[in-house]
């Protein structure tokens, strides 16, 4: 049994052939981005390439992931509010694992990823449903894990943080998201290109239902501009996330105050938003591996704000080596978020490749 958890910076032994030893060992090597802005050296992380064997199916898991603290020129000292966990073997169960991001939001943004972090897996792995209902397993837990954290000494009454989920249950996958960060599947087609196919719909006012579901819980849906008085708040019309070049999405107010100001419309955590429909109740998507499956990516947000799906998986594509896909990602989505803006938000991602297990 293995499990790995990772913060801002990890330190893990690597073997002698590059590799990773199993989860519960650990493995690495220090990987960076090149700063050409001239501004101060950002922080380092550690990313690491490990094996999972999934007997029951006759599959091999090869992981690599990578977090690293987004530049926050007025808050240098500000920590990575991204949280991820891999956890194999659950349950001593061979065939059962999980892989998770958590990106925390709001002033104590990081303990709450923290906090959801840990005791997730903890519920799941506790719950005698799993192995045979992990979605009932999966909705229990964040439900439960919401509670425990606005009883918990972290102050989440106006923090929180979203959570994208992956567990591989034999040949299937399980897939919960509250939030807006994003799983997706590569999957070879005909022509034997590679496709993108989303894993999780992000959960914002951008989303029709989600927009209905919020407002008809009391939440006015405005933009920044518009809560403001800048932009007409009667014009209820934001295009959609992948054309939002403006970087003023639809977020969520009560109808008297300017809070919450959440963009995203489901998150564990943030208590005072739930009165207007800010939910811990997660979407669960089940897909059943086939050989045409290569490999799924999870990650926060910090990597999708400005990369699409398809192009993150064409982008992993090009590396044979999962760690060399994490910092080609990692290091794009930096660049255009300081195209765009004046700072990056933090970025973590994983990456796991599906390949038959070697025979013996």
């Amino acid at each position: 049994m293995g499990c790995v958890y990772g913060k801002c910076c990890c330190s893990y032994k690597t073997s002698s052939d590059g590799e990773a030893d199993p989860p519960s060992n650990g493995g690495g090597r220090r990987r960076g981005i090149n700063r050409t802005d001239g501004c101060d050296h950002h922080v380092l992380t550690e990313d690491v390439i490990g094996t999972i064997d999934v007997p029951s199916c006759h599959l091999r898991l090869r992981y690599a992931f990578l977090t690293q603290r987004g530049f926050y020129p007025d808050s240098p000292e500000r920590e990575n509010q991204d949280c991820f966990c891999i956890k194999s073997h659950i349950n001593d169960d061979p065939n059962l694992h999980f892989f998770g991001v958590f990106d925390g939001h709001g002033l104590f943004g990081a303990q709450c990823a923290q906090f959801v972090e840990k005791r997730l897996i903890e519920v799941l792995s506790g719950d005698p449903s799993l192995a045979d209902d992990p979605v009932k397993a999966y909705n229990s837990a964040f439900l439960r894990v919401n509670s425990e954290l606005h009883e918990s000494e972290v102050d989440d009454s106006m923090s929180g943080t979203t959570a994208i989920t992956a567990i591989v249950s034999g040949d299937t996958i399980f897939v919960a998201n509250v939030g807006d960060s994003r799983a997706v599947m590569a999957v070879r087609n005909e022509g034997g290109g590679v496709i993108a196919e989303d894993l999780s719909s992000d959960q914002t006012p951008f989303r029709k239902d989600e927009y209905e579901r919020v407002s008809m819980c009391g939440a006015r849906v405005l933009s920044a501009d518009q809560v403001e008085g800048i932009k007409d708040p009667n014009i209820q019309h934001w295009g959609n996330e992948e054309s939002d070049d403006e970087g003023d999405p639809p977020r969520l107010w009560v109808q008297n105050g300017m809070y919450p100001g959440t963009a995203f419309t489901r998150s564990v955590g943030d208590s005072s938003a739930e009165a207007i429909g800010v939910v811990a109740v997660p979407e669960v998507r089940v897909v059943k591996i086939s050989p045409d499956h290569l490999f799924f990516v999870v990650a926060s947000d910090g990597v999708f704000e400005f990369l699409s799906s398809q192009t993150v998986v064409n982008m992993v594509a090009e590396f044979a080596d999962p760690r060399d896909a994490c910092s080609a990602i990692a290091a794009e989505s930096y660049r255009l978020w300081l195209e765009h803006e004046n700072r990056t938000d933090d970025i973590t991602i994983i990456i796991v490749h599906i390949q038959d297990l070697p025979s013996v």
